[in-house]
């Protein structure tokens, strides 16, 4: 890993279709679900317009992502802002490159005068590293159970 570690927001992005393209080769259907939603433009209308894919790239090659929306897979309104497609590339996994979106997802809420930072998942023991803490189980908006966590931020 090089030192050249920075965080690229897509949308502001000059590369957009390169970045595309390495989201693309995520090996998760959640990836791809957001690649898809990115490649036809739906993604502000599914999460709100105001959201952000939060990019941790080295160099050229494409480390980690997440989105940073007003609207995840847990439709409550009041709730907002979210952390989604969290994912890490499985070559970088066990570095904790993920905490470093997550601490500029908490500076982008903070700034934003949020409380709090959700995240909806089936994940147990992951978010919680990160100082995450299980919230309540909440349905999806496909009516199956999500475990939601929030972070005082």
């Amino acid at each position: 890993m090089s030192k050249e570690l920075r965080i690229i927001e897509y949308f502001s992005c000059n590369e957009q279709s390169k970045w595309l393209n390495e989201i693309q080769k995520s090996d998760w259907s959640a990836g791809q679900y957001l690649y898809e939603l990115l490649r036809d433009h739906r993604l502000k209308e599914l999460c709100g317009e105001s959201t952000k894919v939060l990019m941790l790239a080295d160099g050229e090659q494409l480390v980690s992502f997440c989105t940073y929306a007003e609207q995840d897979d847990v439709r409550e309104p009041s709730l907002t802002p979210w952390v989604g497609f969290v994912y890490t590339f499985p070559a970088f996994r066990g570095n904790r490159y993920m905490g470093q979106l997550l601490d500029y997802v908490e500076e982008l809420a903070r700034g934003e005068d949020h409380r709090y930072v959700y995240i909806s998942t089936g994940e147990t023991g992951l978010y919680e590293k990160y100082g995450y803490s299980f919230w309540k189980t909440m349905k999806d908006v496909n009516g199956e159970d999500s475990r939601v966590y929030r972070k005082l931020v």
